[in-house]
């Protein structure tokens, strides 16, 4: 009991094992916390995030404090913005898999808000002895009224989708960025480039983690930027907020999402299920390891040594019971309280393993999360691999369930670098890959298609870069993939070359066209309507420097690629993409579409090993609209001649080659093209659409 300013008192009676975390009631907060084996837990409430010692605590009494394995106590009369944190007691048995440490201060699994005081210390909670004074805190947090103002979720259907993957801090920290330098790195910074989104045809971003993780996992002078290091699964990352507050980010974060959903703008969070910040034995203990290590981890039933399917130290076992409640009661929370519409579940295939991590057939977290009625009107994206070779792309399980498809990438990226045997590939990619998804009946929109996002070179690095050059990242150049499917195409990095220059923007537009042209849900990294460059780097987790940062000033030097995204987003709009239930085969697919194959002469394509030209024509089952596509990934220009259309003449639509305004142009003002063959450069593409003759 505690005698507080004003006579308030603080004190404690028995509580309830539900609802799990801190829940604030009239009179107080419940807190419940899950552990088995546990001997002893000991609550702390502390007066700031920058106390070093708490000034009120309780031990809980088993007896009373206890149901099953849960650990409860109510508190009262406190309420919105305390800090909290645990001390728990039990056996220290490494080799089976029990890491109490009595000493170590764990903050609340659930905890909705976390807070990391000036005198934190990763490296402490690493050390034996106590963190107390240097450790993280959680914080209660009363979900206060929020005005919405009625604001909808858009809820886009996959065919009017277009996803732009994007870093919260880096979208508008750089200084040209033109946010007030407050709002810098934050939600509300991309509250106020909501128009650039907007203008770009962007439906939906998809934010790279937002839950909070911690900065100090990272080489020694790094700092942890991309944010694949979650601490807990509830917390919004408080230095994302203007005020660097757990509880103002809250409300700041909401208001972004409000502010998007007013624009038609989605919001797809990317959620780290897989691993945690705590690392394998060697790694800090701030809670999981603390309260139950067996349940949140994958151990090796021999020694207790943590599995690592994920290549970052630790495997989340995502279907122990316990965990696979905290996902789903997570995924509940982001919906029904921060009302964000989906997620990408980052290296979603450790989530298939079970405790021995094999996997399953049935994984029982997937299918609760593809058939959940809170989660039922979500995008849920699969990134349908793991760091141990699981690879379950065409065959991750669910209904629901849509993936990134890595071989869309690796395909259009091989077909344009100009490798051999490469044409059926990118046929079968832009036709939704139904050589990967028909076996399963899959729609073509269960692919989401993509040629660069943050895990790799940016767009325009891509195109200029042979080698990955992460030499910045203190890992000898070792990190990162060493499969790139790149090309300098003459000079490794920039240029003053305008020959090469020129190539490499006809490259990227190349590949961004194919990418809007395709069936599946097209995504595209930020920045790469712009080229932006990361020096090389292909692993920029640990750089929060202008490396990663969005440099707002290449909207005006590569003004000519922005106009060209944002016309293929209207094209795309103009002519949307099919959407039906399944399809069974590649050639069923072509007729449902109504595709003819071409090659330098109409319906004669060339489908052999050394081919590098592809052309289509396609009937838009719903505008129409025939369109005629060619794709010449050879080096020299080739001569197509076009297929007759009665009543009907050929408008040029797209043309990589030229210059801006000449490469692109909306459906309405396509000029007429008169000829019946047409020159098309290397290394270049068209695109016509058949209109009716005057």
């Amino acid at each position: 009991m505690k005698e507080l300013a004003g006579g308030t008192e603080i004190y404690s009676w028995p509580g309830e094992p539900f609802p799990l975390g801190a829940t604030v009631k009239e009179q107080g907060v419940n807190f419940s916390l899950y552990s088995k084996n546990a001997t002893r837990v000991t609550m702390h409430l502390f007066a700031s995030a920058e106390s070093e010692s708490p000034f009120l605590s309780f031990e809980l009494d088993p007896i009373i404090h206890k149901r099953g394995h849960y650990w409860f106590v109510f508190i009262a009369n406190i309420g919105h913005g305390q800090v909290y944190a645990f001390q728990v007691s039990g056996p220290w048995k490494p080799e089976r898999g029990l890491r109490f440490d009595k000493d170590k201060v764990l903050i609340d699994p659930y905890s909705h808000a976390i807070c990391i005081g000036k005198n934190y210390c990763r490296q402490r909670a690493i050390a034996p002895g106590s963190n107390m004074d240097a450790c993280m805190k959680s914080m209660v947090v009363d979900h206060r009224a929020f005005d919405w103002q009625g604001a909808q979720a858009p809820r886009h259907s996959l065919t009017d989708t277009v996803i732009y993957e994007m870093h919260v801090g880096g979208f508008t920290k750089h200084p040209s960025s033109g946010v007030e330098a407050a709002k810098q790195g934050t939600f509300a910074g991309i509250v106020d480039k909501i128009p650039y989104l907007k203008s770009l045809g962007v439906t939906a971003v998809e934010l790279m983690p937002v839950q909070q993780f911690d900065v100090f996992d990272a080489p020694d002078g790094r700092q942890n930027y991309w944010g694949y290091s979650p601490i807990n699964f509830f917390a919004i990352h408080a230095d994302y907020s203007v005020e660097k507050d757990p509880l103002v980010a809250i409300n700041e974060f909401k208001t972004m999402v409000r502010e998007l959903h007013k624009a038609g703008i989605e919001v797809i969070l990317d959620v780290v299920f897989n691993h945690t910040a705590e690392g394998d034995e060697n790694g800090p203990t701030f809670c999981f390891k603390g309260l139950q290590n067996g349940a949140y981890y994958l151990l090796d039933k021999k020694n207790g040594a943590y599995a690592n399917y994920s290549g970052c130290g630790n495997t989340c076992n995502a279907n122990h019971s316990v965990l696979r409640r905290m996902i789903i009661d997570a995924l509940h929370y982001w919906v029904t309280e921060m009302k964000v519409d989906g997620f990408r579940f980052d290296l979603a295939s450790v989530l298939a393993r079970d405790s021995l991590g094999q996997p399953m057939k049935e994984p029982p977290l997937l299918w609760s999360i593809d058939s959940d009625p809170i989660l039922s009107s979500t995008k849920i994206i699969a990134e349908a691999w793991d760091a141990a070779g699981l690879y379950q792309v065409g065959s991750f399980i669910g209904d629901r369930w849509n993936e990134w498809n890595g071989k869309y990438r690796d395909d259009v990226r091989a077909f344009w670098r100009g490798d051999n045997g490469c044409v059926s590939r990118l046929a079968s990619r832009v036709l939704g890959s139904p050589d990967i998804y028909c076996s399963h009946r899959h729609s073509p929109h269960r692919s989401v298609n993509f040629i660069c996002v943050h895990d790799g070179f940016t767009l325009n690095d891509l195109v200029s870069y042979s080698e990955k050059h992460n030499q910045a990242n203190g890992e000898g150049n070792r990190d990162g993939d060493n499969h790139n499917l790149s090309s300098n195409y003459g000079v490794e990095g920039p240029t003053e070359i305008a020959e090469i220059d020129e190539l490499r923007n006809r490259q990227c537009k190349n590949m961004l066209a194919t990418l809007f042209l395709s069936l599946g849900t097209p995504m595209i990294g930020m920045g790469d309507e712009v080229r932006r460059t990361q020096q090389g780097n292909n692993n920029a987790y640990c750089q929060d420097n202008e490396i990663s940062w969005f440099d707002w000033r290449l909207v005006d030097k590569h003004a000519d690629m922005l106009r060209f995204v944002t016309l293929l987003s209207q094209i795309r709009r103009a002519e949307p993409t099919i959407d039906w239930n399944m399809h069974m085969s590649l050639s069923s697919v072509v007729e449902n579409v109504g595709i003819c194959w071409h090659g330098l002469q109409p319906n004669q394509p060339d489908w052999s090993e050394n081919s590098h030209s592809l052309a289509l024509t396609v009937n838009h089952p719903i505008t129409m609209d025939e369109l005629y596509v060619i794709c010449n990934a050879y080096w020299d220009p080739l001569e197509f001649t076009l297929p007759n259309r009665d009543s009907r003449d050929w408008h040029l639509l797209v043309n990589t080659a030229k210059c801006s305004p000449g490469d692109i142009y909306t459906i309405e003002d396509a000029p007429q093209y008169p000829y019946s063959t047409i020159l098309v450069t290397g290394r270049s593409m068209i695109v016509m659409v058949a209109k009716p003759s005057n």
